[in-house]
């Protein structure tokens, strides 16, 4: 009975954090064009959470968001706190959930209406 108690409360205070971390997190809003994003380049705070929102304007199919390390797109190297929660038609928009980043030099693009890689300054 005393562990299961300590569990829920453990889990209270676990999902407490996460709620309260993603109220702390900044949104930087992207709006998708066709074959582009109308924000061409992003600098953020190092260590500082941010929500990535994206929203599909005039885009005839679906789309979706990396961030990876510049010179590091592989797949493998994306941020994949920064994917959208689902890729997105025209008119949708979606979230990311919350990321922190390094300093750095970064990338953001558009994995599936291919967009230019665009710079992302972590501070």
């Amino acid at each position: 009975m005393i562990n299961n108690l300590k569990s829920i409360l453990f889990s209270i205070a676990v999902l407490g954090a996460v709620a309260l971390n993603a109220q702390e997190a900044k949104t930087i809003s992207l709006v998708q064009i066709p074959e582009a994003f109308e924000t061409t380049e992003l600098k953020l705070e190092a260590g500082k959470p941010y929500i990535f929102e994206v929203e599909n304007n005039g885009v005839d199919r679906k789309v979706g968001f990396v961030v990876a390390p510049k010179g590091q797109t592989e797949q493998e190297n994306h941020v994949k706190e920064a994917y959208l929660k689902k890729a997105i038609s025209n008119g949708e928009t979606a979230t990311s959930e919350v990321v922190t980043l390094e300093a750095g030099e970064y990338v953001y693009f558009c994995p599936l209406n291919p967009t230019p890689r665009y710079t992302l300054i972590v501070e």
